[in-house]
């Protein structure tokens, strides 16, 4: 019951924090990084579910790899 509440209230915390651009100096150094940058450090992160963002990047990587190879050989 106690970690369903500070579930909750988590959430609604996190909600409130997001949205809407601000004229923070921080997010502008946030409007920088790249949605692959951003997902790099994710993955990075010890957040549950975060080495799953990397196997996505991973698989994302190879498989473009193969489509490159692919292109090069075709004539």
């Amino acid at each position: 019951m106690n970690r369903t509440i500070a579930e909750i209230a988590l959430a609604l915390a996190l909600t409130g924090c997001g949205g809407g651009r601000s004229g923070r100096a921080g997010s502008a150094a946030a409007d920088t990084l790249t949605e692959r940058q951003r997902d790099s450090i994710l993955a990075r992160s010890r957040i549950p579910g975060a080495s799953g963002v990397g196997a996505a990047l991973r698989a994302a990587d190879s498989t473009n790899a193969r489509v490159r190879a692919a292109d090069s050989v075709a004539p």
